[in-house]
């Protein structure tokens, strides 16, 4: 099951359009949901009946229009409604429960002018059960490829299991990208002795999806910059949730943090299964 998020903005239909392709692309039941107050789910008597119908009313209008979009983009998958209770944030993150995606838009009716991602799509992406996903608006025309963030750590071997998945699903070419940010003037031999050890990641997962092209790269620079640039008009970047060198008591790692705000197309963030 796929859980995505949508508030009547344009980003959650966006995002209802990209779950409802991912849905259909991996054969999964949809579920669109929306937050209201909580007070106003269960409220039908007293001085604030009214307001409270005008609200859940207004969640209804909400839903009916993301699966709307999700019928438009992917007929046959099967799609379910659900108005939940309380802060999108938690109320998102209890309706992943058992989902194994939860998707939501990059910015909702709530954003603040200059920040680049909403509270909601920071907030389930760091404290979410499952993988999320969290939807730009797309080109026209993206390239058909994934884009990978390799660094050696737990979450990121998970990241690239995840990027070969949607490759394979997508009939896309993968672009596995490590960043070298040290020392600043590579030597050649150890350049190459970490494209080899990328190499070695991904040789036995081409074996698992053989008809996944692979473009391997190891590039000098900071790890956001470099992920920035390699995902510019990709069809997706995935990142782990946490890299290396994680302080004890951070919800998301440096680098996925960072492409929350700078991600140039849909942002998947897979956990690292800890």
């Amino acid at each position: 099951m796929i859980v995505v998020g949508v508030d009547g903005s344009r980003a959650g239909l966006e995002a209802a359009g990209w779950a409802a392709r991912e849905a259909a692309l991996r054969e999964v039941p949809l579920t669109v949901a929306h937050a209201i107050a909580a007070w106003a789910v269960d409220t039908r008597e007293g001085r604030f009946a009214e307001v409270a119908r005008w609200m859940r009313e207004g969640g209804m209008t909400v839903l009916a229009s993301g699966e709307e979009r999700v019928h438009r983009e992917a007929p046959k998958v099967s799609v379910e409604t659900t108005l939940l209770p309380g802060d999108p944030r938690t109320a998102l993150i209890k309706a992943a429960a058992d989902a194994e995606l939860l998707v939501v838009g990059n910015h909702g009716l709530g954003g603040v002018r200059g920040m680049l991602v909403g509270s909601v799509a920071y907030g389930v992406a760091g404290h979410a059960p499952c993988d999320v996903v969290v939807v730009r608006e797309l080109p026209p025309s993206p390239r058909p490829e994934v884009v990978v963030g390799v660094d050696g750590s737990a979450a990121g071997e998970r990241a690239l299991d995840f990027a070969f998945a949607e490759a394979s699903m997508r009939g896309a070419r993968l672009r596995a990208v490590h960043a070298r940010t040290w020392p600043d003037v590579p030597e050649p031999t150890s350049v190459g002795g970490e494209l080899d050890l990328l190499k070695e990641k991904v040789a036995g997962r081409s074996e698992r999806h053989p008809g996944v092209t692979v473009i391997e790269e190891v590039v000098q620079g900071h790890p956001v910059e470099v992920l920035r640039q390699a995902a510019e008009g990709a069809a997706l970047l995935v990142v782990g949730s946490h890299g290396h060198g994680v302080l004890a008591g951070m919800v998301l790692g440096s680098v996925s943090n960072a492409m929350l705000q700078h991600a140039p197309c849909p942002l998947a963030i897979v956990r690292s299964g800890g």
